[in-house]
Protein backbone atom coordinates (compact mmCIF):
# COMPACT_ATOMS: atom_id res chain seq x y z
CA UNK A 1 0.00 0.00 0.00
CA UNK A 2 1.06 3.57 -0.72
CA UNK A 3 2.44 5.72 2.25
CA UNK A 4 -0.31 8.24 1.38
CA UNK A 5 -3.05 5.53 1.32
CA UNK A 6 -1.94 4.30 4.59
CA UNK A 7 -2.04 7.85 5.96
CA UNK A 8 -5.28 8.61 4.56
CA UNK A 9 -6.73 5.17 6.19
CA UNK A 10 -5.19 6.11 9.67
CA UNK A 11 -6.76 9.74 10.02
CA UNK A 12 -10.27 9.07 8.18
CA UNK A 13 -11.96 9.82 11.49
CA UNK A 14 -9.73 12.02 13.13
CA UNK A 15 -10.71 15.77 13.25
CA UNK A 16 -8.19 17.86 14.71
CA UNK A 17 -5.47 19.56 13.04
CA UNK A 18 -1.89 17.96 11.60
CA UNK A 19 -0.41 21.40 11.01
CA UNK A 20 -0.45 24.64 12.69
CA UNK A 21 0.99 27.42 11.17
CA UNK A 22 1.40 31.55 10.70
CA UNK A 23 -1.73 30.88 8.02
CA UNK A 24 -3.87 28.71 10.33
CA UNK A 25 -4.62 24.95 10.96
CA UNK A 26 -5.13 22.82 8.26
CA UNK A 27 -6.02 18.64 8.80
CA UNK A 28 -4.37 16.25 7.05
CA UNK A 29 -7.19 15.49 4.81
CA UNK A 30 -7.14 19.24 3.64
CA UNK A 31 -3.13 18.90 2.80
CA UNK A 32 -3.72 16.21 0.50
CA UNK A 33 -6.30 18.08 -1.14
CA UNK A 34 -4.14 20.79 -1.72
CA UNK A 35 -3.36 22.07 -4.95
CA UNK A 36 -0.60 19.93 -6.05
CA UNK A 37 1.96 20.08 -8.21
CA UNK A 38 2.39 17.94 -11.45
CA UNK A 39 4.77 14.56 -11.05
CA UNK A 40 3.90 13.33 -14.29
CA UNK A 41 7.03 13.90 -15.65
CA UNK A 42 9.11 12.46 -12.34
CA UNK A 43 9.73 8.59 -12.99
CA UNK A 44 10.72 6.19 -10.12
CA UNK A 45 13.99 5.81 -9.73
CA UNK A 46 14.81 9.71 -10.41
CA UNK A 47 16.98 11.27 -7.99
CA UNK A 48 14.53 14.86 -7.20
CA UNK A 49 16.09 17.77 -4.84
CA UNK A 50 12.98 19.14 -3.13
CA UNK A 51 13.87 22.48 -1.80
CA UNK A 52 10.79 23.49 0.60
CA UNK A 53 10.01 23.67 4.41
CA UNK A 54 7.17 22.30 6.50
CA UNK A 55 4.46 24.01 4.49
CA UNK A 56 0.99 22.22 2.50
CA UNK A 57 2.59 22.03 -0.64
CA UNK A 58 5.98 20.50 0.84
CA UNK A 59 4.95 18.13 3.04
CA UNK A 60 2.15 16.89 0.16
CA UNK A 61 5.19 16.77 -2.66
CA UNK A 62 7.69 14.87 -0.04
CA UNK A 63 4.92 11.95 0.51
CA UNK A 64 4.24 11.73 -3.33
CA UNK A 65 7.53 11.50 -3.92
CA UNK A 66 8.08 8.81 -2.08
CA UNK A 67 5.22 7.34 -3.54
CA UNK A 68 6.49 7.45 -6.39
CA UNK A 69 10.12 5.73 -5.20
CA UNK A 70 12.53 8.70 -6.02
CA UNK A 71 16.52 9.27 -3.81
CA UNK A 72 14.94 12.37 -2.67
CA UNK A 73 17.17 15.20 -1.47
CA UNK A 74 15.17 17.56 0.24
CA UNK A 75 16.61 20.63 0.60
CA UNK A 76 16.16 24.42 2.37
CA UNK A 77 16.41 27.95 0.95
CA UNK A 78 18.90 28.90 3.87
CA UNK A 79 21.84 26.52 2.39
CA UNK A 80 21.03 28.27 -1.51
CA UNK A 81 24.65 28.96 -2.10
CA UNK A 82 25.14 25.21 -1.58
CA UNK A 83 22.91 23.76 -3.92
CA UNK A 84 24.83 23.17 -7.10
CA UNK A 85 27.39 21.47 -5.13
CA UNK A 86 24.49 19.47 -3.68
CA UNK A 87 22.61 18.83 -7.03
CA UNK A 88 26.26 17.43 -8.59
CA UNK A 89 27.13 15.45 -5.04
CA UNK A 90 23.61 13.69 -4.92
CA UNK A 91 24.11 13.19 -9.00
CA UNK A 92 19.99 15.49 -9.11
CA UNK A 93 17.70 14.15 -11.83
CA UNK A 94 15.15 16.84 -11.36
CA UNK A 95 14.61 20.01 -9.04
CA UNK A 96 11.42 21.25 -7.69
CA UNK A 97 11.54 24.51 -6.34
CA UNK A 98 8.37 25.92 -5.14
CA UNK A 99 6.02 25.45 -8.46
CA UNK A 100 8.95 25.29 -10.88
CA UNK A 101 10.13 21.26 -11.88
CA UNK A 102 13.64 21.44 -14.01
CA UNK A 103 14.83 18.24 -15.48
CA UNK A 104 18.95 18.25 -15.50
CA UNK A 105 20.30 16.18 -17.80
CA UNK A 106 23.38 14.11 -17.52
CA UNK A 107 25.10 10.76 -17.66
CA UNK A 108 26.68 10.73 -14.31
CA UNK A 109 25.54 7.14 -12.48
CA UNK A 110 26.63 5.50 -9.00
CA UNK A 111 26.69 2.35 -8.18
CA UNK A 112 24.14 2.57 -4.85
CA UNK A 113 21.71 4.64 -6.40
CA UNK A 114 21.42 1.95 -9.24
CA UNK A 115 20.83 -0.58 -6.77
CA UNK A 116 17.77 1.09 -5.29
CA UNK A 117 16.39 1.66 -8.66
CA UNK A 118 16.85 -1.86 -9.48
CA UNK A 119 15.09 -2.79 -6.12
CA UNK A 120 12.43 -0.11 -6.94
CA UNK A 121 13.02 1.43 -3.63
CA UNK A 122 12.54 4.93 -2.63
CA UNK A 123 16.19 6.73 -1.45
CA UNK A 124 16.91 9.45 0.87
CA UNK A 125 19.92 11.49 0.89
CA UNK A 126 20.88 13.79 3.53
CA UNK A 127 23.80 16.20 3.60
CA UNK A 128 26.40 16.37 6.47
CA UNK A 129 27.28 19.47 7.99
CA UNK A 130 30.26 19.61 6.39
CA UNK A 131 32.69 22.02 9.60
CA UNK A 132 35.42 19.58 8.67
CA UNK A 133 35.37 19.43 4.79
CA UNK A 134 32.54 19.11 2.04
CA UNK A 135 29.49 18.40 3.18
CA UNK A 136 29.12 13.98 2.70
CA UNK A 137 26.28 12.75 0.23
CA UNK A 138 24.40 10.32 2.72
CA UNK A 139 22.28 7.92 0.99
CA UNK A 140 19.21 5.93 2.57
CA UNK A 141 17.30 3.10 1.63
CA UNK A 142 13.99 5.06 2.22
CA UNK A 143 11.65 1.99 2.15
CA UNK A 144 13.20 0.59 4.87
CA UNK A 145 13.58 4.03 6.82
CA UNK A 146 10.18 4.60 6.65
CA UNK A 147 9.24 0.95 7.56
CA UNK A 148 9.68 2.25 11.55
CA UNK A 149 6.74 4.33 11.90
CA UNK A 150 4.52 1.64 11.31
CA UNK A 151 4.44 0.43 14.87
CA UNK A 152 1.93 3.04 16.76
CA UNK A 153 3.78 5.23 19.69
CA UNK A 154 2.79 7.82 21.62
CA UNK A 155 2.75 11.40 20.15
CA UNK A 156 2.58 15.21 21.89
CA UNK A 157 2.16 18.25 19.92
CA UNK A 158 5.38 19.89 18.15
CA UNK A 159 7.13 22.42 16.82
CA UNK A 160 9.44 21.53 14.09
CA UNK A 161 12.47 23.85 14.99
CA UNK A 162 14.60 21.23 13.08
CA UNK A 163 14.40 21.83 9.44
CA UNK A 164 13.30 20.10 6.15
CA UNK A 165 16.82 18.89 5.50
CA UNK A 166 17.76 17.54 9.15
CA UNK A 167 17.19 13.89 9.88
CA UNK A 168 15.88 15.26 12.78
CA UNK A 169 13.06 17.46 11.31
CA UNK A 170 12.15 14.78 9.36
CA UNK A 171 11.46 12.00 11.54
CA UNK A 172 9.27 14.81 13.51
CA UNK A 173 7.46 15.35 10.45
CA UNK A 174 6.95 11.27 9.89
CA UNK A 175 6.28 10.48 13.30
CA UNK A 176 3.27 13.25 13.68
CA UNK A 177 2.25 12.16 10.69
CA UNK A 178 1.99 8.12 11.77
CA UNK A 179 0.99 8.58 15.38
CA UNK A 180 -2.38 11.45 14.41
CA UNK A 181 -0.71 14.07 16.26
CA UNK A 182 -0.31 18.00 15.33
CA UNK A 183 3.03 19.51 14.39
CA UNK A 184 3.54 23.17 14.71
CA UNK A 185 5.63 25.54 11.81
CA UNK A 186 7.27 28.55 13.30
CA UNK A 187 7.20 31.33 11.82
CA UNK A 188 10.97 32.21 11.98
CA UNK A 189 13.46 30.28 14.24
CA UNK A 190 14.72 32.84 16.15
CA UNK A 191 14.03 32.95 19.90
CA UNK A 192 11.49 35.51 20.36
CA UNK A 193 9.34 33.69 17.81
CA UNK A 194 9.90 30.10 18.79
CA UNK A 195 8.64 31.29 22.86
CA UNK A 196 5.68 33.23 21.33
CA UNK A 197 4.75 29.99 18.88
CA UNK A 198 5.41 27.80 21.72
CA UNK A 199 2.83 30.17 23.76
CA UNK A 200 0.17 30.71 21.06
CA UNK A 201 0.28 27.00 20.10
CA UNK A 202 0.50 25.22 23.50
CA UNK A 203 3.40 23.54 22.43
CA UNK A 204 4.38 19.93 24.42
CA UNK A 205 7.66 19.30 23.14
CA UNK A 206 10.57 21.70 21.83
CA UNK A 207 12.91 19.74 19.88
CA UNK A 208 16.20 21.74 19.67
CA UNK A 209 19.99 22.20 20.04
CA UNK A 210 22.81 23.36 22.55
CA UNK A 211 23.67 26.39 20.92
CA UNK A 212 20.06 27.38 20.44
CA UNK A 213 19.18 26.67 23.73
CA UNK A 214 21.80 28.89 25.06
CA UNK A 215 20.59 32.08 23.08
CA UNK A 216 17.23 31.33 24.72
CA UNK A 217 18.94 31.85 28.15
CA UNK A 218 20.65 34.98 27.26
CA UNK A 219 17.89 36.48 25.51
CA UNK A 220 16.62 37.16 29.09
CA UNK A 221 13.03 35.85 28.39
CA UNK A 222 13.59 32.43 30.12
CA UNK A 223 12.05 31.54 32.47
CA UNK A 224 8.68 34.31 31.54
CA UNK A 225 8.40 33.39 28.14
CA UNK A 226 7.82 29.73 28.27
CA UNK A 227 4.69 28.76 28.58
CA UNK A 228 3.81 25.94 31.08
CA UNK A 229 2.10 23.66 27.91
CA UNK A 230 5.74 23.10 27.40
CA UNK A 231 6.68 19.31 28.90
CA UNK A 232 9.85 18.30 27.24
CA UNK A 233 13.11 19.86 25.91
CA UNK A 234 15.04 17.89 23.46
CA UNK A 235 18.41 18.77 22.84
CA UNK A 236 21.07 17.11 20.43
CA UNK A 237 23.03 17.23 17.27
CA UNK A 238 26.54 18.65 19.30
CA UNK A 239 27.73 18.86 23.00
CA UNK A 240 25.64 20.21 25.76
CA UNK A 241 27.63 21.41 28.49
CA UNK A 242 26.83 21.07 32.40
CA UNK A 243 26.64 24.49 33.36
CA UNK A 244 23.60 25.52 30.67
CA UNK A 245 22.00 22.33 31.59
CA UNK A 246 21.95 23.23 35.17
CA UNK A 247 20.80 26.24 34.85
CA UNK A 248 17.87 25.29 32.14
CA UNK A 249 16.91 22.86 34.85
CA UNK A 250 16.63 25.30 37.88
CA UNK A 251 15.14 28.03 35.67
CA UNK A 252 12.39 25.52 34.24
CA UNK A 253 11.47 22.75 36.62
CA UNK A 254 8.27 21.13 35.62
CA UNK A 255 10.13 20.48 31.68
CA UNK A 256 12.12 17.15 31.37
CA UNK A 257 15.17 18.02 29.42
CA UNK A 258 16.03 14.75 27.10
CA UNK A 259 19.34 13.76 25.31
CA UNK A 260 19.06 12.73 21.86
CA UNK A 261 21.89 11.40 20.01
CA UNK A 262 22.14 10.74 16.26
CA UNK A 263 23.94 11.18 12.98
CA UNK A 264 22.73 10.89 9.26
CA UNK A 265 24.72 8.11 8.90
CA UNK A 266 22.90 5.82 11.55
CA UNK A 267 20.00 6.84 10.73
CA UNK A 268 17.47 7.27 14.11
CA UNK A 269 19.31 5.76 17.55
CA UNK A 270 16.82 5.58 20.53
CA UNK A 271 18.54 7.46 23.52
CA UNK A 272 17.28 7.51 27.58
CA UNK A 273 18.78 10.09 29.50
CA UNK A 274 19.90 8.87 32.96
CA UNK A 275 18.55 12.24 34.51
CA UNK A 276 16.63 15.71 33.28
CA UNK A 277 20.23 17.16 34.45
CA UNK A 278 22.21 14.40 33.81
CA UNK A 279 24.27 14.43 30.67
CA UNK A 280 24.89 10.72 30.51
CA UNK A 281 22.82 8.95 28.21
CA UNK A 282 21.72 5.12 26.63
CA UNK A 283 21.78 4.54 23.62
CA UNK A 284 20.22 1.57 22.19
CA UNK A 285 17.26 0.88 20.20
CA UNK A 286 15.89 -1.73 17.52
CA UNK A 287 19.48 -3.30 15.64
CA UNK A 288 21.85 -1.17 17.80
CA UNK A 289 25.11 -2.14 18.99
CA UNK A 290 27.68 0.17 20.72
CA UNK A 291 31.39 0.00 22.32
CA UNK A 292 33.72 1.94 23.25
CA UNK A 293 37.15 1.90 21.54
CA UNK A 294 40.19 4.31 23.04
CA UNK A 295 37.34 6.40 24.87
CA UNK A 296 35.67 6.80 21.10
CA UNK A 297 32.01 5.60 20.72
CA UNK A 298 31.61 3.29 18.36
CA UNK A 299 27.82 2.16 16.94
CA UNK A 300 26.76 -0.57 14.46
CA UNK A 301 23.44 0.02 13.39
CA UNK A 302 21.19 -2.05 10.91
CA UNK A 303 19.40 1.01 9.75
CA UNK A 304 22.41 2.68 8.61
CA UNK A 305 22.82 4.25 5.93
CA UNK A 306 24.29 2.53 2.45
CA UNK A 307 27.31 5.28 1.80
CA UNK A 308 28.93 8.04 0.84
CA UNK A 309 28.05 9.70 -3.00
CA UNK A 310 30.94 11.55 -2.81
CA UNK A 311 33.33 9.57 0.08
CA UNK A 312 34.29 6.24 0.75
CA UNK A 313 32.27 4.07 3.53
CA UNK A 314 33.09 5.17 7.40
CA UNK A 315 32.50 1.55 8.45
CA UNK A 316 34.52 -1.05 9.19
CA UNK A 317 34.93 -4.39 7.98
CA UNK A 318 32.64 -6.06 10.59
CA UNK A 319 29.93 -2.89 10.26
CA UNK A 320 30.71 -0.69 13.23
CA UNK A 321 30.72 3.43 12.44
CA UNK A 322 33.28 5.48 14.25
CA UNK A 323 31.56 8.80 15.62
CA UNK A 324 34.73 10.27 16.78
CA UNK A 325 32.61 11.24 20.08
CA UNK A 326 34.94 10.93 22.99
CA UNK A 327 33.07 9.95 25.84
CA UNK A 328 33.04 8.75 29.59
CA UNK A 329 30.83 5.41 30.77
CA UNK A 330 28.96 4.52 33.69
CA UNK A 331 27.23 1.82 34.09
CA UNK A 332 25.96 1.57 30.96
CA UNK A 333 25.43 5.31 29.89
CA UNK A 334 27.42 7.34 27.94
CA UNK A 335 28.73 10.78 28.17
CA UNK A 336 30.16 13.22 25.31
CA UNK A 337 32.96 15.50 26.97
CA UNK A 338 33.87 15.98 23.11
CA UNK A 339 35.22 15.27 19.28
CA UNK A 340 38.42 13.63 18.59
CA UNK A 341 39.07 16.72 16.16
CA UNK A 342 39.10 18.81 19.39
CA UNK A 343 41.29 17.47 20.99
CA UNK A 344 44.26 20.49 21.61
CA UNK A 345 47.97 19.47 22.34
CA UNK A 346 49.85 22.05 23.74
CA UNK A 347 53.59 21.02 24.28
CA UNK A 348 52.31 17.59 24.79
CA UNK A 349 49.95 18.18 26.82
CA UNK A 350 46.14 17.09 25.36
CA UNK A 351 42.55 18.07 26.23
CA UNK A 352 39.20 19.34 24.95
CA UNK A 353 38.37 22.27 23.16
CA UNK A 354 35.18 21.52 25.49
CA UNK A 355 36.83 22.22 28.82
CA UNK A 356 38.19 25.24 28.01
CA UNK A 357 34.64 26.47 26.41
CA UNK A 358 32.90 25.22 29.68
CA UNK A 359 34.60 27.45 32.21
CA UNK A 360 34.49 30.32 29.90
CA UNK A 361 31.05 30.16 29.53
CA UNK A 362 30.60 30.24 33.44
CA UNK A 363 31.40 34.04 33.40
CA UNK A 364 28.44 36.67 33.42
CA UNK A 365 27.20 37.40 29.87
CA UNK A 366 28.96 35.43 27.71
CA UNK A 367 26.49 34.10 25.66
CA UNK A 368 28.88 31.66 23.43
CA UNK A 369 32.31 30.91 23.00
CA UNK A 370 34.35 28.25 20.85
CA UNK A 371 37.54 27.50 21.57
CA UNK A 372 40.35 25.98 18.81
CA UNK A 373 43.82 24.81 19.02
CA UNK A 374 45.96 26.70 15.97
CA UNK A 375 49.44 25.94 15.11
CA UNK A 376 52.33 27.07 17.05
CA UNK A 377 56.09 26.40 16.18
CA UNK A 378 57.05 26.32 19.80
CA UNK A 379 54.21 24.02 21.67
CA UNK A 380 53.00 22.74 18.26
CA UNK A 381 49.45 24.31 19.32
CA UNK A 382 48.17 27.04 21.37
CA UNK A 383 44.75 27.70 22.10
CA UNK A 384 42.04 30.80 20.50
CA UNK A 385 38.85 31.75 22.17
CA UNK A 386 36.09 33.47 20.55
CA UNK A 387 33.42 35.03 22.76
CA UNK A 388 30.47 36.48 22.28
CA UNK A 389 28.41 38.52 24.46
CA UNK A 390 24.85 39.01 25.42
CA UNK A 391 23.34 41.88 23.47
CA UNK A 392 24.05 45.45 24.39
CA UNK A 393 26.87 43.93 26.60
CA UNK A 394 30.64 45.49 27.63
CA UNK A 395 32.87 43.37 29.98
CA UNK A 396 36.03 44.01 31.54
CA UNK A 397 38.21 42.15 29.04
CA UNK A 398 40.99 42.35 32.05
CA UNK A 399 38.56 40.90 34.67
CA UNK A 400 37.54 38.19 32.09
CA UNK A 401 41.57 37.36 31.86
CA UNK A 402 42.16 37.23 35.53
CA UNK A 403 39.22 34.87 36.09
CA UNK A 404 40.47 32.66 33.16
CA UNK A 405 44.03 32.62 34.66
CA UNK A 406 42.21 31.78 38.30
CA UNK A 407 40.14 28.75 36.39
CA UNK A 408 42.43 27.02 33.96
CA UNK A 409 46.06 25.46 33.85
CA UNK A 410 48.79 27.51 32.21
CA UNK A 411 48.62 25.16 29.09
CA UNK A 412 44.96 26.03 28.49
CA UNK A 413 45.18 29.40 28.78
CA UNK A 414 43.99 31.46 25.36
CA UNK A 415 46.97 32.84 24.13
CA UNK A 416 44.51 35.25 21.70
CA UNK A 417 41.10 36.23 23.00
CA UNK A 418 38.30 37.20 20.03
CA UNK A 419 35.45 39.00 21.40
CA UNK A 420 32.79 38.85 18.26
CA UNK A 421 29.78 36.97 17.35
CA UNK A 422 30.12 33.14 17.30
CA UNK A 423 29.10 31.44 14.01
CA UNK A 424 26.27 29.45 14.07
CA UNK A 425 24.89 27.80 11.46
CA UNK A 426 21.30 27.11 9.71
CA UNK A 427 20.98 24.02 11.47
CA UNK A 428 21.53 26.35 14.98
CA UNK A 429 24.97 24.19 15.84
CA UNK A 430 28.64 26.58 16.19
CA UNK A 431 30.39 25.98 12.66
Amino acid sequence: MKILDKLKKRWEDIDHPFLEHSKGKLSFKEIVYHKSLDLSDVNSGDVVALIGDFDPQSILTLLQLIDKNVILVPLTTETKSQHEYFFQSAFVDIIIDGNTIKRIHHNQKHELIENLRSQKHAGLVLFSTGTTGRPKAILHDLTVFMKRFETPRPTLKAINFLLFDHIGGLNTLLHTLFNKGTVVAPRSRSVEDILATCEEHKIEVLPTTPTFLRMMLMSGLIPDKVPKSLRIITYGTERMDQPTLDLLCDLLPYVDFRQTFGMSELGIVRVKSKARNSLFMKIGGEDIETRVVDNVLEIRSQTRMLGYLNASSPFNEEGWYNTKDIVEECDGYYKVTGRTSDVINVGGLKFMASEVERVALQYDDVSLVKAEGKPNPITGQHVELTVQLAKNIKIDKNKFQIFLNKALPSHMLPMRIKFSEVKVGHRFKKD
